[in-house]
């Protein structure tokens, strides 16, 4: 099941990044980004009470709520930097270089939760880091 919901993040990520890049037009990019912040809010603390998880709040624990802090200021810097790049670059390139992020994320997976790196892995990195590369040039 978690490959359909992985499959449906990639198809609406690029609907983001399309919807974004006409968006944005002739809008402040930290405006836009912020616009952008307060429908995902809602939008998932609707699910939330949707499917009445609201309870769960108070059993997270300290640990998580600074892991869930860090990981909101690192979507909220990832947002600011995306949108100012559509805004000033062509979608076509903006986004293969923000997919790096694939290769990143695998290589701090490695460091810091110590999962294997596999010469699958490691292929499939060089093989995005080159593709990359091909499409932005």
């Amino acid at each position: 099941m978690w490959f359909w919901f992985a499959l449906g993040s990639a198809v609406f990520a690029a609907l983001t990044s399309i919807l974004a890049k006409v968006g944005v037009e002739g809008v402040n990019s930290n405006l836009a980004t912020a616009i952008r912040t307060v429908v995902v809010v809602v939008m998932a603390w609707g699910m939330v009470f949707i499917t009445h998880q609201q309870g769960g709040i108070r059993s997270i624990s300290q640990k998580s709520w600074i892991f869930l802090i860090l990981s909101g200021l690192a979507t909220g810097a990832s947002w600011l930097c995306y949108y100012k790049a559509l805004q000033m670059g062509n979608v076509s390139k903006v986004v293969p270089i923000d997919k790096l992020s694939v290769v990143i994320t695998l290589v701090l997976a490695f460091v810091f939760l110590h999962e294997e790196f596999t010469v699958k892995s490691i292929i499939g990195c060089i093989l995005i880091g080159a593709g990359t590369l091909l499409m932005v040039l």
